[in-house]
């Protein structure tokens, strides 16, 4: 922990703007409790208890009155920062606030008081113990959650569900690892460590219940990030009247004139609390005209950073070579939903089926919305989700990594148990690795630049 973690600092710990009650927090590191109480009597002008609720004035220099409001004390350890901090609730105003902000560095500067940094107190609830870096990234989820979903399981996260299933992880592991460890430093006594320590068995259990928590992990980054969806197709097959449709509401301008959308219409809606941000792009054709030519340049940009692509297609015809030419210029490994629009002008009902090409097809009208919950279901398989089975926790891409490394690296001990004891120290490793990249998690293994940049992207005053 460097001195820069153990400031006293202190910052607005509200949204800026006006409201209703606005929040200044102050965390008084090394300082302690001396800076506390000194803090106390320049801006309260009295001694706080612990823990209670005090209606008083805000005082400046001059002992005149900023504001009135609600002072909190809490004494270390028990704080969300785990030092001692002191809270002064008042009105919202941008002004006020910043005079109170002004008056509290005043005070402060015998003890070194600074402005906090992005996220610094949340931060300094890791390094003092009182969140393990999940529960920390829990933090600003919560805060930036889109969805109820999101939000709910954000607050799980907080809770330490997501910890607890690491924790129970790397205790798994560690125990494995003891075992081999012990047979490694005894290797005269004949004993097949592998059979009578039934250490495939570990195994496997262990690689079972990381592949469960992959899997919860994978909706919980679903729920965190969303997926891109981008509708692509020729001019005038119902890109924007499906993404209205979708969305519930009239969003995108929709005529019988083909090429009416010359740039991209976005909409993030919900579906299953699964945020989809769905764009509607320029059609697809050889064109003059230069503002188009450039939204269609665009439209293939948004395809190529799509998570799913919605191929519309005229359901009165069969695939054209245009659209045979559109679908071949689709990225690779970019899951494709063809959907066959204009059902009800077609004649046929709506459905969903897999194509000869091995295409998942949809026929839907956007008009009438018939087949529409049919496309809502087939995003929703496409994004792994599972009907009824609500995610206990939020996941970043990190911990995605982090837990597809850790399986990598248990698959391969894995393999070297297969060797019996010829390679036990080969096995031993894996494990270890195993266990690293676990424990980057929760951050009993973190480098300082990984928490400067987790941190850096909270807000200020928390």
């Amino acid at each position: 922990m460097s001195n820069n973690d153990t400031d006293p600092i202190v910052a607005i710990a509200t949204a800026p703007g006006r409201g209703g009650i606005g929040v200044i927090r102050l965390s008084f590191g090394r300082a302690g409790e001396a800076a506390a109480k000194h803090a106390m009597l320049a801006l309260c002008g009295q001694r706080l208890d612990a823990r209670h609720a005090s209606y008083v004035p805000f005082i400046d220099a001059r002992g005149e009155a900023i504001d009135r409001g609600i002072a909190l004390y809490f004494p270390a350890p028990h704080s969300y920062t785990g030092e001692h901090v002191l809270e002064l609730q008042g009105h919202g105003g941008p002004i006020v606030l910043q005079l109170l902000l002004q008056r509290a560095v005043e005070t402060g500067r015998e003890f070194g008081v600074r402005l906090a940094e992005p996220g610094e107190f949340t931060r300094r609830a890791f390094l003092n113990d009182k969140l393990d870096l999940a529960q920390a990234e829990a933090v600003a989820d919560l805060i930036e959650a889109s969805t109820e979903a999101a939000a709910r399981s954000a607050g799980r996260s907080l809770d330490g569900a997501f910890s607890r299933e690491i924790h129970a992880l790397v205790e798994d592991v560690i125990t494995l690892r003891m075992l081999v460890e012990a047979t490694l430093d005894f290797p005269e006594e004949e004993i097949d460590f592998l059979e009578a320590a039934d250490a495939r068995g570990k195994l496997t259990r262990i690689r079972a219940l990381l592949d469960k928590v992959l899997a919860d992990a994978r909706q919980g980054a679903l729920l965190r990030e969303g997926l891109s969806v981008v509708l692509a197709g020729q001019p005038n097959v119902g890109k924007s009247s499906l993404l209205n449709a979708l969305a519930g509401a009239e969003l995108a301008i929709v005529t019988p004139i083909a090429g009416t959308t010359r740039d991209k219409v976005t909409q993030t809606i919900q579906i299953e609390g699964v945020p989809l941000h769905v764009i509607d792009t320029a059609g697809l054709r050889e064109t003059q005209d230069e503002v188009e030519r450039i939204g269609i340049e665009r439209t293939w940009g948004e395809i190529g950073r799509a998570d799913v692509v919605l191929h519309l297609v005229d359901a009165r015809e069969t695939l054209s070579a245009d659209d045979a030419a559109i679908s071949a210029r689709f990225p690779t490994g970019v899951p494709i939903v063809r959907v066959l629009n204009k059902a009800d002008l077609a004649g046929v009902e709506a459905s969903a089926d897999v194509a000869g090409d091995g295409v998942r097809e949809v026929r839907l009208s956007a008009k009438t919305g018939d087949g529409i919950a049919l496309l809502r279901s087939e995003l929703l398989k496409i994004a792994g989700w599972q009907a009824g089975a609500e995610s206990i926790y939020l996941a970043r891409e990190r911990h995605l990594i982090a837990l597809r490394a850790a399986s990598e690296h248990l698959a391969i001990a894995a393999d070297h148990a297969d060797q019996n004891s010829q390679a036990l120290d080969l096995f031993a490793e894996e494990l270890r690795l195993a266990q690293d990249q676990l424990n980057s998690i929760t951050g009993e293994f973190s480098s300082d630049d990984l928490l400067g940049v987790i941190f850096s992207r909270f807000c200020i005053g928390k």
